[in-house]
């Protein structure tokens, strides 16, 4: 893990370095077909030298992992408004799709880095892969399904069809139930 720790870092000093001197030229204008050129803008950043979105990610880093929260999920339906699961959760929702080890990997022989990718070791077998540790600690992607645990310690597992919208709070939320009747009249003939 340390080692793979160490490699990242190394790939994230390094790899600007390599490009930087890659010979291409970062003078030459970008424009539209239309001759509009490439916009860019000064994003400002705070006291602590974080602009706005890295501020927010860093926070919800922070709320996703503070031992022992408790959050509410609801599922409500887009057609009705109306709630369709509440629930507690037991420190965070998780997307199915996340692993702990990377779901692509090359072996490597003993101590041989030379492949392109990220150091990872399988029961003391050297492998590399192309995956990039997350935020999270978490390889993988989000959302084929979610699973969580409520305050109980029930297990719950949620597959997200059309129709559902989220909302995952560390607040409960005040919902109103509603209920759409709707009748057809049928033409008589």
């Amino acid at each position: 893990m340390r080692r793979s720790i160490v490699l990242f870092i190394t790939l994230l000093v390094i790899t600007p370095l390599l490009l930087g001197n890659s010979g291409c030229d970062s003078t030459v204008d970008t424009k539209s077909s239309s001759g509009v050129q490439k916009a860019t803008v000064q994003v400002p950043t705070g006291s602590d030298g974080l602009t706005a979105e890295q501020r927010n990610i860093g926070d919800r880093l922070v709320e996703d992992n503070k031992i022992g929260s408790v959050k509410h999920l609801y599922v409500i339906s887009a057609y009705s408004g109306q709630v369709l699961i509440y629930s507690t959760v037991r420190g965070k929702v998780t997307s199915g799709g996340k692993r702990l080890t990377p779901t692509s990997v090359v072996v490597g022989s003993q101590g041989e880095y030379k492949r392109a990718g990220f150091a990872v070791n399988f029961s003391g077998t050297e492998m590399a892969t192309s995956e990039v540790l997350q935020d999270d600690g978490a390889y993988g992607h989000s959302m084929d399904y979610l699973y969580w645990w409520d305050t109980k310690g029930v297990y719950h597992q949620h597959y997200i069809t059309g129709g559902q919208i989220l909302h995952i709070s560390n607040q409960p939320l005040a919902v109103k139930s509603i209920i759409i009747n709707m009748e057809i009249a049928q033409k008589q003939e």
